[in-house]
């Protein structure tokens, strides 16, 4: 087994005893989960990309979302009650999250944030996330996420 990097998502799966499974592959600039879908072999829909967004009062938030699907930008500002939302620009999500974009982890994020995921994600039986680094995913339990970030869940997505 190839070692993994130990991230800031790494530590704090570990700290909340959470069972993972690394899984490691070559990253590509803008491939996105579809390239690390096919890399590891898996459906799409599993992979989980962890975006971050602000609100119209630069507040950040983390929005968990299925690879093959969209974030409706309108749908998530009126479920959360702000005027608008949209996602970071690359170095703004990097200042927010502590981590790279294409390495964006929504555990152990640097700054404290509302964090959202559509509800499906939830009902997977396996979700393989970022686990802080770029070509770096950690296969997980869905409900361990639900238990260690306590999301809102929401139903934001378009696509698919």
């Amino acid at each position: 087994m190839a070692k993994h990097p130990v991230t800031m998502a790494i530590r704090a799966l570990r700290a909340a005893n959470v069972a993972f499974e690394p899984h490691l592959y070559a990253w590509q600039p803008h491939g996105g989960t579809r390239a690390s879908s096919e890399a590891l072999g898996v459906d799409e829909h599993i992979v989980i990309k962890t975006l971050i967004f602000e609100d119209d009062r630069k507040q950040p938030l983390c929005i968990l979302m299925h690879g093959d699907r969209e974030v409706s930008a309108k749908q998530l500002a009126r479920v959360i009650g702000a005027k608008t939302v949209a996602p970071c620009a690359p170095e703004v999500a990097d200042r927010h999250s502590g981590y790279q974009v294409g390495g964006t982890s929504p555990f152990g994020l640097r700054r404290e944030m509302p964090i959202y995921m559509e509800r499906t994600i939830a009902e997977l039986p396996r979700i393989y996330i970022n686990g802080g680094a770029r070509g770096f995913l950690v296969e997980i339990d869905p409900r361990e996420a639900v238990r260690v970030l306590s999301p809102t869940l929401v139903d934001v997505a378009t696509g698919g």
